[in-house]
């Protein structure tokens, strides 16, 4: 495999992998995975050909700088993209899995790496919802719903255990199953369920979880927190547990009911939503009107018929200025 950064490479993956990376590492690698679909994808293929290798280790005398040489080779390394580890005898713990691993994919032969690439291809299933709201059904009932620029990914043996990968923003209406557990990974935070429904929002280093119904456990690292309906977790990249908040608010489903729904809801909040909706850009520029409270559903409306109400109910002037909306 190649190096994908001048800071991410194959040698680092595999120290993230065992858990073993410093702080300023892991949040490198984190990064880096929420920057490209292809670096989650890069990474997904990686894990699996290395779970594959732990799974199938064997005792064996093949000789292991060379059967390093070689997986690096198979996995599509050349010289001019990555170094040549050098696994020399008594160093980190985390090498000698890398020898393992070598040694493994060698004995495979050519027909075994073949294998295990096509089945690394096919393992996971990647839904993407792109330019448009999506709905998936998952292999266990649970129901999904995507909002735009948003990906899941879940592995082939989903009904046996119900792990789920989330990028940008989805709805889940979990299938029951007591014995096992829904478990949603957005990041380093993780949602751990049984059988409910709650929405899930990552954007700019902070996570959003709201309950509606059933109850979820939100946790990063050993912190965790137990949400129960019209409660919410916000997760920020620098705090280091979840805050619990009440939640009185619905807007957050617009993107499922297509109805924007205001109960004492500030002005900015509001705006912030309508630009995520609709791809634009409105400004408030009267500050004191940031905060004023919306209390109105708008249900199949368009852009201007909303922005019509809102400018007339709250005495505001909306005004086009270019690709600019501005309030005022």
């Amino acid at each position: 495999m190649k190096q994908q950064s001048d800071y991410i490479n194959d040698d680092l993956l595999v120290k993230y992998l065992l858990d073993i990376t410093t702080p300023a590492e892991k949040a490198a690698i984190t990064t880096w995975l929420a920057e490209k679909e292809d670096h989650q994808r890069y990474f997904e293929h990686f894990r699996i050909i290395w779970e594959e290798s732990k799974k199938l280790a064997v005792v064996s005398t093949v000789n292991e700088q060379d059967a390093w040489m070689r997986f690096q080779q198979r996995v599509g390394t050349n010289e001019n993209n990555t170094r040549i580890i050098q696994l020399d005898a008594g160093v980190s713990p985390w090498r000698s899995f890398l020898r393992i691993a070598a040694v493994l994919l060698v004995l495979l032969g050519a027909a075994g790496v073949w294998f295990i690439s096509q089945r690394g291809a096919n393992a996971s299933t990647i839904v993407r919802s792109e330019g448009q709201i999506k709905q998936e059904l998952l292999p266990d009932g649970s129901e999904v719903t995507l909002n735009k620029q948003s990906t899941i990914t879940y592995a082939a043996n989903f009904k046996k255990e119900r792990n789920i990968h989330l990028t940008g923003e989805a709805f889940f209406n979990v299938a029951q199953d007591p014995g096992k557990p829904f478990i949603l990974k957005v990041n380093d935070v993780t949602v751990k369920v049984l059988g409910t429904s709650f929405n899930v929002k990552s954007i700019h280093g902070k996570i959003e979880v709201i309950v509606e119904t059933g109850a979820v456990e939100v946790s990063k690292h050993e912190n965790s927190v137990q949400l129960k309906p019209h409660e919410k977790a916000i997760v920020t990249d620098s705090e280091a547990a979840p805050t619990k908040q009440n939640n009185t608010d619905e807007l957050y489903n617009y993107y499922r009911t297509q109805t924007f729904v205001c109960n004492g809801t500030p002005l900015w909040k509001l705006v912030d939503i309508l630009n995520e909706a609709y791809g634009i850009n409105i400004v408030i520029a009267n500050s004191s009107k940031r905060d004023l409270q919306i209390n109105s559903t708008f249900t199949n409306s368009s852009l201007d018929s909303t922005l019509n109400v809102i400018g007339l109910t709250y005495e505001i002037t909306v005004e086009k200025r270019g690709s600019q909306i501005i309030l005022k």
